[in-house]
């Protein structure tokens, strides 16, 4: 005798056979898009199957699936070598950081051009420094050393003043001392 199945375990069997439907739906979606070489997406299979896209994301074999399309280069019969998403991927980010690199030296090369322009202005407006003034700046140097030079030569020549006054005080004073013994 076999027994009637229950309200409960024929609504899990419906919802068992819709999911299986609906499973059958999207691999042929998958599976279509693939060959036709349509583009192959979460959105674009969900919407060919009249699923909601939570389905996919609930069965991760199915969302592996349509990834793994995703990634393949779409079929190009006779048309040369194809190139795949990934490698695009790669170029853009290829092409991404050159052009980043590039603005980079465009700034560089804007702020130099600005600097140089700016000076050339500044001199030929006559408020900027004489065009001798490199000769100036050495001539300055030259002059501040030689003084620095005069300062320690000074300092030298007083230490050895204060060196020979010292001396001469001891003498002085050895002097008048024997003197003042003798008478």
């Amino acid at each position: 005798m076999t027994t009637k199945p229950s309200a409960g375990e024929r609504l899990a069997q419906g919802r068992r056979d819709d999911s299986a439907r609906r499973r059958q739906r999207v691999l042929k979606v998958v599976n279509q898009l693939a060959r036709e070489g349509g583009s192959v997406s979460v959105s674009a299979v969900a919407r060919g199957a009249g699923v909601d896209r939570t389905f996919l994301y609930r069965h991760p074999d199915l969302l592996a699936h349509v990834h793994a399309l995703a990634a393949e280069p779409p079929p190009n019969p006779g048309k040369g070598p194809t190139v795949s998403r990934a490698s695009l991927q790669a170029d853009l980010l290829a092409a991404n950081a050159r052009s980043t690199r590039l603005a980079e030296q465009i700034r560089q090369l804007e702020q130099r051009l600005s600097e140089a322009l700016g000076e050339q202005v500044w001199r030929n407006s006559g408020i900027g420094p004489p065009s001798d003034i490199d000769r100036l700046q050495a001539r300055i140097t030259e002059l501040e050393q030689q003084n620095l030079d005069l300062h320690l030569q000074l300092d030298e020549r007083d230490e050895e003043l204060n060196a020979a006054r010292t001396a001469n005080r001891e003498l002085t004073k050895t002097i008048n001392h024997e003197t003042g013994r003798t008478t």
